[in-house]
Parts: structure tokens; sequence; C-alpha cells
């Protein structure tokens, strides 16, 4: 499915106050991004981070990384304020993360569960380059196809997600050196399908579909879903990729 920018904000900045009591796998995610990239490097002079929302990332990279200048970069300018409770010195940038350019390159890129919302990765991957020094360091954390697995087969909506083996590909092609690339598996469970639905609107990720979901939906989502599962769960397919600049190629 396209992937409709505005219709994306538009549901973060709703969800964000209730995003942290329900993004316990991007939490995770977070969490082992820092922990793998520690072992490649705990110091980056300039740091960009993408799609910062409510700082999930941003207060494990504080707590662990040294840094002299910090960028972070989100559709929501409410952001800034996640950010800046973290890292006061945070320069925030507030937009599409494909039209951020700064003055200065960064050593290192990094992004936690936003890379699925780009449509053309190797179109993304071009243009972060531009702001990333030569062997510098691009590591973000996204979904892998079977991410949601049981709303797809449902409802039939599904983003444009790659596999860890399409990812290492297009980032080979653009000069980059695979340093380090993971996927697992995580499984939410819930006591209903309307509890299920709930998580996924807490967490922003009602902006798969434009559409209201209207009582009448709702309903037969449940009832689908219950006729088709024994017990309510959501599978999450999470990827972490962490890449090395390797000049021209």
């Amino acid at each position: 499915m396209q992937v409709d920018i505005k219709n994306i904000k538009k549901q973060f900045e709703k969800s964000m106050n209730d995003y942290d009591k329900n993004a316990a796998v991007q939490d995770l995610m977070a969490s082992k991004l820092v922990i793998e990239l520690l072992k490649i490097s705990d110091n980056f002079e300039n740091i960009l981070e993408l799609g910062s929302g409510t700082g999930l990332l941003t207060k494990r990279l504080v707590k662990s990384i040294r840094y002299k200048n910090f960028y972070a970069n989100d559709l929501v300018e409410k952001s800034k304020m996640y950010v800046q409770k973290f890292i006061p010195s945070a320069n925030f940038i507030c937009g599409n993360a494909l039209k951020v350019r700064l003055a200065k390159k960064a050593d290192l890129i990094v992004s936690n569960a936003m890379f699925q919302w780009f449509d053309n990765l190797d179109k993304v991957v071009e243009i972060l380059k531009t702001n990333l020094k030569s062997d510098g360091i691009l590591a973000f954390t996204t979904f892998a196809p079977s991410n949601f697995k049981e709303v797809t087969e449902i409802t039939g909506l599904t983003l444009k997600y790659k596999s860890k083996e399409e990812l290492e590909t297009v980032l080979k092609n653009k000069g980059f050196e695979i340093l380090y690339s993971e996927t697992f598996y995580e499984e939410m469970r819930f006591n209903t399908p309307l509890e299920l639905l709930a998580h996924m609107k807490h967490t922003g990720v009602n902006s798969l579909s434009e559409k209201t979901w209207t009582v009448k939906k709702v309903k037969e989502f449940c009832d689908k879903y219950s006729k088709k599962y024994p017990k309510t769960i959501l599978t999450y397919s999470p990827i972490i990729i962490i890449a090395r600049e390797r000049g021209q190629y």
C-alpha cells in the first residue's frame, strides 16, 4: 500500500501520550540496537536520529554513546519536547526525514521502528548517504514481511516490508558493508481482538489505513479474528541492521 505521510503524522501525533506504555516491542528493538552498536563504537561526533518520536531510542543513546552534536528529526513537532528532556542540547529538525540537510555530516545515522514507512529504500539510502560521512554508520530497526501477519490475513492491510536479505542487498548495492543484521520474533498476547486494535491505535499503527475504523468494521474484524485464531496474538517481526558506508561504489 502507498504510504500517506500526512496520515502517519496525524496518527502518531494522536498516539504519543500512550505510545511508551504500549510500545514494548519498539522499546526492545531500541535496546537491542544500542547493544549491538556499542560493540562497534561508543563514540560518534555527530549523530542524526530519524523518527525520534517519544525518545525511546534517544534515552538509550544518551546513556551509552558519547557525542558532540546530536540532531533529532521527526514529523511531529511535539517530539522535540521528548528529545530535549533526554538531551537538552539536541538540535531538533521537524519534517520529512528525507528533506533533512545537515551542515556537518553525521558519523552515525540511527533510527528505531521507522524505516518500514519508506516506500523506495534504494532512493532513501541514496538520500541518507548525503548526510553521512564516508565510513559513517547507518543503524536502524524495521520490520520483516511477516509483521502483523494476523491482521494482514484478515484485513489485507500491510506495508511494503522487505526481508533482512533484501535490505542487505539494497545497502550493499549502495556501497555499504553490513556489520550486523538480525531478524527476530515477538508475540504480544491480548484478552480480546478489541484490545489488540487498541494496542495498534496507541502505537500509531492505525496509520496503516486511511479509512476510519467504524463500529461495524471493528465488529467485523473482531468476529473474523475470533473465528480464525483461538488466542488473540499479534506477531511482530523486527529487523536490526547496522552498516558502514564504504565511499564510492
